[in-house]
Formats: C-alpha cells, structure tokens, sequence
C-alpha cells in the first residue's frame, strides 16, 4: 500500500509540474505575441526622398513658359544627358509636342501637380483634386505611368505626402538646389552642381524665369558625370538605399 501512495504522489507531482510548465510557456507565448502586435500595427509615416545611390539626377521643373524649356530639351538630348521634368499638368496641356518629345527621347516625367499653388495652403480634397486633374491631362497625353510626384511649389507637408502615398505616388526632393530661377550668374549656377556628390538629386528649372541655365547646362552634365553616372529619379533611387526626410 505505501508503495501504491509513493508512487501515486510521484505521478502527481509531475503531473502538477507538466501542467505548471505548460501555463507558464503558455503565458510567455502569449505575452511575446501581445508585445510584437505594435510592431506589426505601427506603419512609418510616408516621408520625402531626396538622395539615392549611384548616380546622379538632374531634375528640372516646369510651371510655365514658351521658351526654355524646348532649348534645355534639346540641349540635353544632344548631350545624350538622362534628366527627370517634373511638369505642371496646366502647362503640358498647352505644350503636347515638347511632352511628346520627352517622351519620345526616354526622359522621365514626373508630376508638378495641375495648377501652379502652394499645397501647404490648401485642404485636402483641394490637393487630391489638383492631383487627379493632372493624371487626367497626362493620359490623355498618353502618358499614365507617371509614379513620381513634386509640389508645384516645392512645399510640402506631412498632409502632401501623406496624400502623395494614399496615390502610389513617390515624393522626391532634391539635396542640391541651385537656384537658378534667380539668375545668379551661370558661374554661381555651376558652383553649386559642382557640390555634388554620388545619389544626389539637382534642383533645376526649364520654366522661362531661368534664364541662364540652359547657357551652362553642358558644364553642368559634364560636371554631373564625374560626380557619378547620370540617371533618372527611378534609376537612383531602385539603384540601392535612399535617404528621405520626415516632415512633421
């Protein structure tokens, strides 16, 4: 009988062990899937890109304008020069031949919004509406896989990109602006470029109010090239790692 009870307790002890072992492993378990549910929920805010990796991407923007931007065309395909045109919709309307002919040369167009405004300073809709009018006058372009997207003015918010993402669309910045929309000087204009450096997005204008860029725009490709291969936006930044910036 005292063997039967000192055998029964053994097996209760370990089965009171098992089942101790099992709770615990249990609520370990449960505890680590409760902790990683955040990780999984949490989604980054969408953000800015303005650098890549190997390359260098001349961009310019178009708002408005009859005269540069069919000189600065020219002088980059003679060039054989990569660049992105981030082009207001209001103005490809107005020029469908030179979009043809960005087309035509494999330059890539990005979105500079339909209308000419500040997006900072505007609602939502208002933004979405811009945005969506645009695409509109690009496919009728035949132009519908436009995936880039810069704010007409350059202004921009955590609201714009969170709008530009809702789009599949992708913000791009720039890390080196040269300001020629100020006409400082083609040697000043020049100076700036030559600051930069491999996955780097140059700022330009091919809207009339640049009046000296496209004088030196092949000092500027000469002087892109030795900093790094020149490529489009997409090129760069699927190349490898890109910066970007968060707005709050």
């Amino acid at each position: 009988m005292t063997f039967f009870y000192t055998l029964h307790m053994k097996k209760t002890k370990q089965l009171l062990l098992l089942i101790s072992v099992s709770f615990f492993t249990a609520i370990l378990l449960f505890t680590q899937n409760f902790l990683s549910i955040p990780v999984f929920l949490e989604k980054e805010p969408p953000k800015a890109i303005y650098k890549g990796e190997n390359g260098v991407a001349l961009t310019f923007d178009i708002g408005w304008g009859d005269e540069k931007a069919a000189q600065i065309l020219q002088t980059l395909i003679r060039h054989k020069a990569k660049a992105t045109f981030f082009l207001s919709a209001s103005w490809a309307e107005r020029h469908p031949d030179l979009v043809k002919k960005m087309k035509d040369h494999h330059f890539e167009i990005g979105l500079l919004g339909y209308n000419y405004v500040d997006y900072t300073s505007m609602e939502k809709e208002e933004i979405r509406k811009d945005l969506l009018k645009a695409q509109e006058v690009f496919k009728k372009l035949q132009i519908e896989d436009i995936k880039l997207l810069r704010a007409p003015t350059g202004h921009f918010n955590q609201e714009v990109l969170k709008i530009a993402n809702d789009m599949n669309l992708t913000y791009v910045h720039w890390s080196i602006d040269t300001n020629d929309w100020r006409n400082p000087g083609t040697s000043v204009i020049l100076s700036k470029v030559k600051e930069a450096k491999n996955g780097d997005i140059i700022f330009m204008h091919a809207s009339d109010s640049a009046k000296q860029t496209n004088a030196v725009l092949p000092k500027i490709i000469e002087t892109s090239q030795s900093a790094g291969k020149l490529v489009t936006v997409s090129e760069l930044i699927s190349n490898g790692e890109v910066e970007t910036k968060l707005i709050p």
